[in-house]
């Protein structure tokens, strides 16, 4: 349900005795056919924070690529910056509906469609409304049954869906429980079906090739045919699609990734010591006492973000994404090695997505975590063949993990647990004393 905490303080503020009208297309009301037009300066009253935990109604990508996060009658264009009011952009939504909310937007990028290719689509109860350009298409706003036949009123998200991700060219819906496979193509509903290891979406977007689930503050990564969740979801959207710094007060940025108690995705040391940690957008690289933090997209561009795994082997950083292995020679800059990425399976030999992967010094032995199993791959060997050391239960999950001359370390949350050898940490029967990440790894204070 999507409640909007700033337009309910504002009817309050205003003594109104009358629900809003998004209250009353919460309880169920059907939508007032002849309502006013909104007073645009009443959107003023509410001032939004990107990093208070809001729950988005609708992310949309532009035709230039920027995302569009829209949260009542506001949106913030990109990962930065701050809010501005969404009637700045789209005049029209509030000519000709009062503008309290968005449900669902997307972007179509479907050549199959021409006269709705690159066109922006925005849902408002039983509306739709599409734009070119930011500019409002003749005949728009239209019933959402009379452009999409058999999609429902009232949505709750939706996302494109290319055919090289799904097996047509679809666009997912989201209402409830259910969600709506159309058919750009043929104008047809596909498909009815229930994501059951999904949360409901709140919002949906496709960004950089990955489909996301919104729901409160946080979202979930989703394969869009089948609705599974790989990996260790949810996450906190505040850090990794509103750019924030773990809500603090850290004075620079470095300080910020080094303090930050948001857990790693990955890390790993490189031949020369340098230690290289990752999360989210950022990585942050440690010379001895000298810290260095950076966007991923500056250091590794092909990647963008989000790493599952990275381990460092002759001069060189493998970077598990997805099914994917990006593979990186050390240097300033780093360069990215021809022919890649790969597929995981053909690299290593195992299925994606995996927790945690790592290389012991003067050894050729890939170590990888797997949904608490943990197999070794012999990086000398034609092909590479993955073989079972045995499971590892003494973590229910694991987020990242490194191997140097003092041992092991593996990092659950912002604790980590340090054993002194391989051979240890594979016969332990009970977990070592946890540190914190950002004080006995980073050196923080805090």
């Amino acid at each position: 349900m999507k409640l909007l905490f700033q337009t309910l303080c504002l009817c309050l503020a205003l003594g109104l005795a009358t629900p809003s009208h998004h209250e009353g297309h919460l309880q169920g009301d059907e939508p007032a056919g002849d309502a006013p037009k909104h007073d645009h300066s009443l959107h003023h009253a509410a001032v939004l924070d990107r990093c208070a935990g809001m729950e988005m109604d609708a992310v949309a990508v532009t035709e230039t690529g920027v995302p569009y996060f829209f949260e009542g009658d506001h949106l913030f264009k990109g990962f930065h910056g701050k809010a501005e009011l969404s009637n700045q952009s789209f005049s029209e939504l509030d000519d000709h509906h009062h503008l309290g909310h968005v449900d669902a937007a997307f972007r179509m990028h479907i050549p199959d469609a021409p006269e709705h290719h690159d066109h922006m689509f925005f849902f408002l109860d039983t509306k739709v409304f599409s734009y070119f350009n930011h500019s409002l298409e003749p005949g728009y706003p239209k019933d959402i049954k009379e452009v999409f036949p058999g999609v429902p009123d009232h949505l709750d998200a939706a996302v494109e869906c290319p055919e090289e991700d799904c097996k047509s060219n679809l666009v997912l819906f989201f209402k409830g429980d259910d969600i709506y496979h159309y058919d750009v193509k043929t104008q047809k509903m596909v498909e009815k079906e229930e994501f059951k290891s999904m949360p409901n979406c709140t919002s949906a977007f496709r960004w950089l090739g990955h489909y996301y689930c919104f729901h409160g503050h946080q979202f979930s990564k989703f394969d869009p045919m089948t609705g599974e969740v790989h990996g260790r979801y949810p996450k906190d959207a505040r850090e990794y699609f509103m750019r924030c710094p773990k809500f603090g007060d850290a004075s620079s940025h470095v300080e910020r990734e080094q303090c930050s108690h948001v857990h790693l995705d990955a890390v790993t040391s490189d031949d020369a010591g340098s230690v290289y940690a990752f999360r989210a957008h950022h990585f942050l690289r440690m010379d001895g006492e000298k810290m260095h933090s950076d966007t991923i997209e500056s250091a590794f561009k092909e990647l963008h973000s989000e790493v599952d795994a990275v381990f460092s082997y002759e001069g060189h950083m493998h970077m598990i994404k997805d099914s994917e292995v990006y593979v990186y020679k050390v240097g300033e800059p780093h360069t990215h090695l021809e022919g890649y990425p790969k597929p995981l399976k053909e690299e290593l030999g195992i299925d994606g997505p995996v927790d945690a992967a790592f290389v012991c010094q003067d050894h050729h032995i890939a170590h990888v975590i797997k949904d608490q199993t943990l197999y070794e791959v012999d990086l000398k060997a034609t092909p590479r063949v993955p073989t079972k050391e045995g499971l590892f239960t003494l973590f229910k999950y694991v987020d990242a993990a490194m191997c140097g001359p003092d041992g092991v370390k593996i990092v659950v949350g912002n604790h980590f647990y340090h054993f002194e050898s391989l051979m240890l940490m594979k016969a332990a029967k009970s977990i070592p004393e946890a540190k914190r990440v950002s004080t006995e790894l980073f050196g923080c204070d805090h």
